[in-house]
């Protein structure tokens, strides 16, 4: 228990089934004892609230260490490190939904709106009691019973749920910001937290091209200075992982798309066909014509590439 931060962090992906708004993972597969087996703190692509059913011990956040129980709720963003450390079975289920997504539902055809509220609540990764704030735990328990049970309308249900979840997520990190800057001055030398926004960047517009100068005035740092701190940090060049997060989308599209390979190479930002195809084989092993003949790689050929990239848990 009470592990210090890790050198390298596992970048860890999760993708929302095709229709739904968000996915869940619950059930008793969720009893285990968290992080026996994990070496490294980890982030997602999508945004992760997670409710302890039952249990206590810790969960790291960045390099904050907090004490969690039963009946408590995690809020942790996209690309923020953390793990969750149990001596004994604890029970956690857990949601995961595409912040983005779920504002343009929430203010549709106001991009602005969207980009602000987003910014408010990819603020901060916090641990909260249940009965501190009942209303946004009733609407977590509610979504996963909806998704749970899969009763008539559930998806429509489950849709408007996370729409008032989110707000009361804008509303809660608001709070805790105004808080925060009345309290500290908000000086985080983290290392992560300081690339955060180039991650970020690079989630938003990896369709784009991107230089890593730009990732660099993102985090208002010089480009070496920059460049340095994203291996440290990350174990793989800025390059090589915006390349990763290109192939990653790259096979959600192929997943639910027919398009062409040359068209897919295009939407995920690949000048060239000869690009995609050489990325898609250094971190699959396989052409992107043998991946889609064999969906399973899907789920089980994303292999490691300096930092482990995996499908989930």
């Amino acid at each position: 228990m009470g592990r210090k931060k890790r050198d390298t962090i596992e970048f860890r992906f999760y993708e929302v089934p095709q229709g739904q708004d968000c996915l869940a993972l619950l059930g008793e597969s969720w009893i285990r004892v968290y992080g026996i087996d994990e070496k490294y703190l980890h982030f997602h692509n999508l945004f992760e609230v997670g409710y302890c059913r039952n249990g206590k011990g810790e969960l790291v956040l960045d390099e904050e260490i907090r004490q969690y129980e039963t009946s408590m709720f995690s809020i942790i963003p996209a690309n923020y490190p953390h793990t969750t450390l149990s001596p004994v079975e604890n029970f956690w289920e857990y949601l995961f939904f595409d912040v983005d997504q779920i504002l343009r539902l929430v203010y549709p055809g106001n991009p602005t709106k969207q980009r602000e509220a987003a910014e408010i609540i990819d603020k901060n990764a916090d641990l909260i009691y249940e009965h501190e704030h009942p209303e946004m735990a009733e609407v977590i328990k509610r979504i996963m019973e909806e998704m749970r049970d899969k009763k008539p309308y559930y998806i429509e249900t489950t849709q408007n749920l996370l729409k008032a979840f989110v707000l009361m997520l804008i509303r809660y990190q608001s709070q805790q910001e105004a808080a925060r800057k009345m309290s500290i001055d908000g000086d985080d030398g983290s290392a992560m937290m300081l690339i955060r926004p180039a991650l970020e960047y690079i989630d938003k517009n990896y369709a784009d091209p991107i230089k890593v100068s730009e990732l660099a005035d993102c985090c208002n740092i010089s480009e070496p200075h920059f460049r340095r701190i994203f291996v440290d940090t990350i174990n793989m060049s800025p390059i090589d992982y915006l390349n990763l997060v290109r192939i990653q989308n790259a096979c959600k599209i192929m997943n639910k798309t027919d398009h062409s390979m040359e068209v897919v190479a295009s939407e995920c930002g690949f000048s060239t066909f000869s690009t995609f195809n050489r990325n898609f084989r250094k971190f699959l092993d396989t052409s992107p014509y043998q991946w889609k003949k064999n969906k399973d790689n899907y789920e089980n050929k994303l292999l490691n590439y300096n930092i482990n990239a995996l499908k989930g848990w």
